[in-house]
């Protein structure tokens, strides 16, 4: 069905009245399959009755064939009779109306249950029915009644048995009716499907779901549970059901022990209920108690909550099971993270990283020391529990079943607690340093301070909610702040390197070290400011000999050093001999570097940059020395510290060139090489220019700069051709998806599908043929050269292997649902006929369904004609060339051959059917002659009979005979399936031979009528009566006309003469 059929208008025009809908949300409602197919449904299927459309709480639209749950309006489209919805008849056969609110299903059920049923069950209302259709009509009404209250119920929380209507009283029930019986049956059936599915519902679904509940949860639903399998029972034990249950105990049959069953099933679920109801109540009375404490009191009471579930665990006949003490206590473990994420105000937690981080750390650690403790009176519970009667009712099941959510929300609080501490820790608002250098310094603390504030407001300012474990948001920005923060730390080294140089005596290292606080409890600050304290004599723990801030240091004789300066003396001396090493390495790699050419030619044509991973780490060497103000450089190291901006963009450049041409060339096609080949040639000895240059050469950057341009322009162009031949590529194998051949109802027709993939085949081929002349553009070739007609034929066999795909799958579904053992139904459907001489299949068999199916096969070979040919060197289309293909060829030779076996099964099933060809092959006349003779019909080797008259009893017999052939047609189906895929309609051949039987009877029935009219125009009433009694004849009159009124014929001369 598709979206403009125009049996839709009716309900587009009244659906955007009723919902107050606009167009949009007719046509997105329209184009999606899913709603596609319950439209076709309703309209195409006698089986569908009726359709529901509501509005969803985000205003979309919805719509099922079945009544939704909970909705604020629906429209109900229902059919008046069950058949297929036409045009012409749309307007008829369909009923729409407006249910609003909640009375929907109230609305359903007064409709059904006060008006529709009261006036079916009426005789004078469905007089002209068709036998059995009113009471059909009832009985679906009637189901629908009881689906709603069913409905209405769930919503409201317990489960509606229904039962069956007209249930006898136990003194008036003998023997059930079959009628009677069947819905009993029914009703039980329905009874078993609905305390089977309470009876399965279980507490843990909603972690199995994925859902986080809590324990409030799970009482109520044990409480839920309990009041409606009470509510069950009281149904269950009522005088109906007492009636019901007698009604299947009469009739001994298995649905009887089924009732006793689903009893007792209720009892045991009862039970359950309220074994769990009374041992949790415990529990939920010491939980709701904590809920009314303070967060900080909530420590104190763990160990409370888990005597009570170490009760529930010891008290509970149903609930001592692993997997159930697992669930309960997960949804502790939920409750007391959803507590502790409401008592840091959840997405609000960083927002205290500016506004009081000491606070809001304090708040942390109480919500660890919290949820650890409940953790250590779990380990002391399960401990006990194992000591306790040999361990017989101990804990098996391992721990990180019960928190792993827990643990993860433990994991994300030591996360948000160690950003708090670097927060803590980086307290540098006060830091003013004095000195020469002083302010230089200062100002340095400040920006490093400023970049640190900055990345806190990033921190602060974020949108989601950092304390939810399953949201990776905040762990990808605490460590990306956390390598922020090392940064920061080694920027921090630099200036305290500086500062520390920049004194002269000790106690103002001191001061400045006490300046910066806890920011030097960082790893990485204290592993590298240890050496620089120890060179520069100021260690903090060296304070016997630090003098006094602001006095003089005391005069020493030069030739009695101290140890301490001994000891300063061979730092500076090691420091020294390490910074010449240092320096003269650094040398020698600079040079290495600087004398190394550009680039370099490596295996398959590629090119490389030589050293590249040296010289990524010596422009990072450099980087760093930039930093440094004391250091000396030797002349490579120096040269190359000049000029590490320019290499820096040169190499970066360079090695974006470096990458596009070796994509070109490892990426190459065989039938794209020619056509890029020369340009290729010209590329590489251009980049091979630059491996005449080193990095030490003047004019590099220059001279790079000039080559990228080529080389960006050459790989762009490569680059989106590629990018064509794969969109061409994608087109045509995705041609494989189109539908050739469709079902329309239930067989195989032509119909829009098929000219919806026509009508996509040729647009695509004019999108390939579009995207062959922009490569051709791209490529700058000639159309007339013998690369470009290569390339030509290659995208013309990738049209040909993507045609050759879909026909392949078109003939392989037209042959797998012509196999036997296919259960995809019928595909095609003949008539078979009845008239005076004899039985016929419309259309044939031996010719009309042969040209049927090769059109079929004609429409799928159809679709190779659409796209053009490509390839200038191929002559002829390819529809042409895929007739000759082998695997098509086989394919539509399986699919002919199951005509001769689809025409054996014909002939069987009409030689079936031809045992009634008597009835339309016999002469009428001379059988009834032959039968007024002799009384029979004679054999065909018996001559000389004597005459016999017929007796009635004669006429009763082929009467009745008669009648029995009209049964054994009446018992014939509709339609018959031959070898899986051939559907054979009889109604036409039943209804004729139903036509020729009523004739053959007439013929009877009219002789016997006419000799009673004879008798009756001689005798008056009261005569015949007499002579009843005395005749011998062999038809007496009160027989003759009691055997034609058995038959449904009047006498219409008996009722005027009675009336006389």
């Amino acid at each position: 069905m598709e979206a403009n059929d125009t049996r839709l208008d009716l309900l587009r025009r009244l659906l955007l009245q009723s919902l107050q809908l606009d167009e949009d949300k007719w046509r997105e409602l329209v184009t999606e399959k899913k709603n596609l197919l319950y439209f076709n449904s309703l309209f195409n299927s006698r089986e569908s009755v009726n359709l529901f459309l509501w509005i969803e709480a985000d205003s979309s639209l919805s719509m099922s064939l079945d009544f939704p749950k909970k909705p604020n309006k629906v429209v109900c489209v229902t059919k008046t009779e069950r058949e297929v919805i036409s045009a012409d008849n749309v307007s008829r056969a369909l009923l729409i109306e407006d249910l609003h609110g909640e009375d929907v299903l109230s609305f359903i059920t007064a409709l059904t249950q006060e008006v529709v049923c009261p006036l079916l069950s009426n005789p004078e209302n469905n007089g002209e029915w068709a036998p059995g259709a009113a009471e059909e009509t009832l009985n679906f009404m009637e189901r629908l009644k009881n689906e709603a209250l069913v409905m209405k119920a769930r919503q409201e929380g317990w489960t509606f048995l229904p039962f069956p209507k007209h249930l006898p009283d136990n003194k008036e029930l003998k023997s059930p009716a079959v009628k009677l019986l069947h819905a009993c049956e029914s009703v039980i059936i329905e009874w078993a499907g609905l305390v089977s599915e309470l009876l399965q519902q279980k507490p843990s679904q909603a972690l199995l779901d994925g859902f986080k509940p809590e324990p409030s949860e799970e009482f109520n639903f044990w409480n839920s549970r309990l009041k409606n399998l009470q509510l069950i029972q009281q149904q269950m034990i009522s005088s109906k059901a007492q009636q019901l249950a007698s009604c299947l105990q009469s009739a001994e049959g298995a649905y009887c022990f089924i009732l006793k069953q689903i009893y007792g099933e209720v009892q045991t679920g009862l039970q359950e209920a309220e074994d769990a109801t009374q041992n949790l109540k415990p529990l939920q009375e010491k939980l709701e108690e904590t809920e009314v404490l303070e967060y900080s009191q909530l420590r104190d009471n763990m160990a409370a909550v888990m005597e009570k579930i170490n009760q529930v665990w010891m008290n509970s006949h149903f609930h001592c099971k692993p997997c159930w003490i697992v669930v309960l206590l997960q949804e502790i473990c939920n409750l007391f993270i959803d507590r502790s994420r409401t008592f840091l105000c959840g997405q609000e937690v960083m927002r205290g990283l500016l506004a009081d981080p000491a606070k809001v750390l304090e708040d942390i650690q109480v919500v660890t020391l919290t949820l650890e403790k409940f953790k250590e009176k779990y380990i002391q519970c399960r401990n006990h529990l194992e000591k306790q009667i040999g361990g017989s009712r101990r804990w098996e099941f391992p721990s990180h079943l019960v928190f792993s959510q827990l643990d993860d929300f433990l994991s994300r609080m030591i996360s948000i607690q160690e950003v708090y501490s670097i927060r803590l820790q980086f307290q540098l608002e006060q830091v003013v340093l004095a000195g020469g250098r002083g302010k230089m310094w200062t100002d340095a603390v400040e920006e490093v301070y400023q970049d640190f504030l900055l990345q806190l407001h990033l921190l602060s300012d974020c949108q989601y909610d950092a304390s939810e474990p399953t949201d990776q948001s905040f762990p990808l920005q605490a460590c990306s702040f956390q390598e922020y923060v090392l940064d920061l730390e080694a920027r921090l080294v630099s200036i305290l390197k500086g500062t520390l140089d920049d004194c002269c005596v000790s106690s103002s290292a001191v001061k400045i070290l006490n300046m910066f606080g806890q920011v030097l409890d960082r790893p990485l600050i204290q592993e590298q400011l240890r050496p620089q304290l120890v060179q520069s004599g100021h260690h903090p723990q060296v304070d016997s000999t630090t003098p006094a801030e602001g006095s003089q240091c005391p005069p020493e004789l030069p030739d009695s050093p101290t140890p301490f300066q001994k000891i300063s003396a061979l730092v500076v001396e090691l420091r020294y001999s390490v910074r010449l090493d240092w320096s003269s390495k650094l040398d020698r790699d600079s040079a290495f570097i600087l004398e190394h050419p550009l680039i370099k030619q490596q295996a398959k044509g590629m090119m490389g940059i030589p050293f590249r991973d040296k010289l990524e780490t010596m422009l990072s060497e450099i980087k760093q020395v930039s930093w440094e103000r004391d250091i000396e450089l030797q002349p490579q190291a120096a040269q190359l510290l000049k000029s590490r901006c320019d290499i820096g963009k040169s190499y970066q450049c360079l090695s974006h060139m470096v990458s596009c041409y070796n994509q070109v060339v490892s990426g190459t096609l065989p039938e794209e090489l020619p056509l890029i080949q020369e340009q290729q040639k010209e590329l590489k000895q251009s980049l091979l220019e630059l491996a005449n240059q080193k990095w030490s050469s003047e004019g590099v950057h220059e001279l790079v700069e000039q080559k990228r341009e080529s080389v960006t322009a050459f790989f762009a162009m490569v680059n989106e051709a590629r990018a064509n031949m794969a969109t061409m590529s994608q087109i045509t194998q995705g041609w494989v998806e189109l539908p050739l051949l469709q079902r329309i109802g239930n067989f195989l027709q032509r119909g829009e599908a098929t000219e919806e993939s026509y009508s996509q085949l040729r647009k695509d081929s004019e999108e390939v043929l579009r995207l062959t002349q922009e490569n051709l553009r791209l490529y700058a070739a000639d159309d007339t050269s013998a690369p470009w007609y290569t390339y030509l034929d290659h995208v013309d066999q990738l049209v040909q292997d993507g045609l050759l795909q879909l026909l392949l799958r078109s003939l392989h579904f037209l042959s797998d649902n012509m196999k036997p053992q296919s259960s995809g139904g019928a595909l095609l459907q003949v008539s078979l006929q009845l008239d005076s001489t004899g039985s016929l299949f419309e259309p044939s068999l031996e010719e009309d369904l042969a040209d049927l199916l090769k059109s079929f096969i004609d429409d799928v070979y159809s679709a190779a004609s659409l796209p053009p040919r490509i390839s200038i060197s191929h002559h002829g289309g390819h529809q042409e060339a895929l007739r000759e293909n082998a695997d098509l060829m086989a394919l539509e030779q399986e699919v002919m051959q199951h005509l001769p076996e689809v025409r054996e099964e014909a002939a069987l099933l009409k030689a079936r059917l031809d045992n009634f060809s008597h009835l339309w092959n016999s002469n009428k006349r001379a059988v009834m002659q032959e039968f007024l003779t002799y009384g029979r019909k004679l054999k065909p080797d018996e001559e000389e009979v004597a005459e016999t008259p017929p007796t009635l009893a004669d006429f009763q017999r082929e009467i009745q005979s008669l009648q029995k052939q009209m049964s054994s047609v009446s018992h014939l189906s509709k339609n018959e399936l031959l070898h899986g895929w051939l559907q054979v309609e009889l109604k036409s051949f039943k209804d004729a031979l139903h036509l020729f039987i009523h004739n053959w009877i007439s013929m009877y029935t009219q002789h016997l009528l006419k000799l009673v009219r004879h008798s009756m125009s001689r005798r008056s009433v009261d005569e015949e009566q007499e002579e009843d009694k005395k005749s011998s004849s062999n038809f007496p009159l009160t027989e003759t006309i009691m055997l034609l009124e058995t038959v449904g014929v009047e006498v219409p001369e008996l009722t005027t003469l009675l009336q006389s």
